[in-house]
């Protein structure tokens, strides 16, 4: 393929960003309904830069399905390979956000950036933020020497591999504690403040097998009164592995910890995340259930997914 302009690639997926409510004042009942190209024309900065759009899906992320991340990946992996494309920018809804871009991150690993960016305004609301973050991303692909899976919101570039959603509705919606941020952008300035997320990929290829047969795997939260039948139907259903968001520093009740412990002789992997909204699982106290490095429960869920989806090593 002949090479063309060097140019940043816009992959929308719907979203709030992407979100027409029924008025301006209305910030939660909205569809998404807007397109790649009417997201460009409501900033009009982004008209001096040289980009390319697909529409990939036009979803609420609540819905994020493992096709649209197979499809992801398979377009992600193909465009990056080309000289042409200097960086990616994904539109995003917030709710599943840290999940994808976790899962972009172990996949991909990508030596371009490639930037997550979302809204927690609808773009008809009198507060639409998407308008500034979109800006922001796109200048964030654009940095000489930006690499790995971001995420860009409120001003903030936060790893792909550590983001998580804390708050439901305020504009500042997310945070990557303990290390916090590794960009700010400001004024349209990208300041840098620690290294770009790397990493070893797993690659594209692990993505490959037909979604019939992806492992199935879920996470359970323990809490007061905890019903054991729900370990025990998730195995008689077959599922692959779970994750157990524990409470505190990643401790079970005690009919959730004897459920677990009937899913491992099973041969379902399990493995142990905290429901609190940040910090993870601390200590050297033994435990029965292995212990997820991951940030979140949410993302624990999507890095035993990779482990059984990644093929043995010939």
């Amino acid at each position: 393929m002949a090479n063309t302009t060097p140019h940043v690639l816009l992959i929308a997926t719907g979203g709030t960003i992407a979100g027409r409510a029924a008025s301006a004042q209305d910030n939660v009942a909205y569809r998404a309904e807007l397109g790649a190209a009417e997201l460009l024309a409501a900033v009009p900065a982004l008209a001096r830069v040289p980009l390319r759009t697909v529409q990939l899906a036009q979803i609420d992320s609540k819905d994020m399905s493992h096709a649209v991340w197979q499809a992801l990946v398979r377009l992600l992996a193909q465009e990056l390979a080309r000289d042409d494309v200097t960086g990616v920018v994904i539109t995003h809804g917030t709710d599943t956000l840290e999940e994808t871009a976790f899962f972009l991150q172990r996949v991909l690993a990508p030596t371009k950036p490639v930037v997550l960016t979302a809204a927690m305004r609808p773009a008809t609301s009198l507060q639409a933020d998407g308008p500034q973050n979109l800006l922001d991303a796109v200048t964030v692909a654009q940095t000489p020497g930006a690499c790995g899976v971001l995420v860009v919101l409120g001003g903030q570039v936060h790893a792909g591999d550590e983001v998580r959603k804390v708050d439901s509705y305020r504009l500042q919606a997310f945070d990557s504690d303990p290390a916090g941020p590794v960009a700010l952008v400001e004024e349209g300035v990208v300041l840098s403040l620690r290294p770009w997320p790397a990493g070893r990929a797993l690659g594209a290829a692990c993505c490959d097998r037909p979604l019939a047969d992806w492992p199935r795997v879920a996470w359970l939260t323990s809490h007061a009164g905890f019903d054991a039948a729900l370990v025990d139907a998730a195995v008689a259903a077959g599922f692959h592995g779970l994750v157990l968001a524990g409470t505190g520093n990643g401790t079970l009740h005690a009919d959730l910890e004897a459920a677990a412990a009937r899913a491992a002789t099973a041969g379902v992997a399990l493995r142990l995340s905290t429901r609190c909204a940040s910090g993870r699982v601390v200590g050297s106290v033994p435990r029965r259930t292995p212990v997820s490095a991951t940030h979140s429960a949410a993302q624990a869920r999507v890095a035993l997914l990779l482990e059984l989806l990644e093929p043995l090593p010939p």
